[in-house]
């Protein structure tokens, strides 16, 4: 099982905050593929990208899965689709988005999957939720921890923690 895998997790479309919990039971119904390690409260965004629509929802989870990235973003893809989400333009609304963040140290890129997210870096919405549950993870391209990484952020849209 490979720990120190991170999803980043969003909403804005409909029940927000039931769509995160209702993706991260189906993300963990089988524990042999992917226990839950630790999830990070969640968060109201500002929309990143195209700013003309509903805040979104967002949190983190770190999981130990036994999954590779490709399948991993396979069964994250299914998710999506089984909550709703079609396919449209980029930053469009959508009830769920589920991006691996982090695949431990992984540095991977292949059609259709790359890994770090390659714009993670960028997103508040991202390293916020990242940086409660994981300050210390380091980001295999930059060298800097999520913790660092988020002080030096230049994104700086709307991030509400939710209690």
């Amino acid at each position: 099982m490979k720990r120190g895998v991170f999803i980043s997790i969003g909403s804005n479309v409909g029940d927000r905050a039931g769509n995160l919990k209702t993706a991260i039971r189906m993300l963990v119904e089988d524990p042999d593929k992917i226990r839950l390690i630790r999830q990070s409260f969640f968060y109201e965004t500002s929309a990143w990208g195209k700013h003309e629509q509903r805040d979104f929802f967002n949190c983190a989870i770190e999981i130990e899965t036994s999954m590779p990235p490709r399948a991993l973003l396979d069964f994250l893809k299914d998710i999506e689709r089984r909550l709703g989400r079609t396919p449209s333009g980029q930053w469009e609304e959508r009830p769920i988005d589920l991006d691996i963040a982090l695949y431990g140290q992984d540095v991977l890129e292949e059609e259709g999957l790359t890994i770090p997210h390659p714009l993670a870096h960028e997103r508040a919405f991202v390293l916020v939720p990242l940086a409660e549950i994981a300050p210390e993870a380091v980001h295999p391209v930059f060298g800097k921890t999520i913790a660092e990484l988020a002080s030096i952020l230049k994104d700086r849209l709307k991030v509400s923690r939710i209690d």
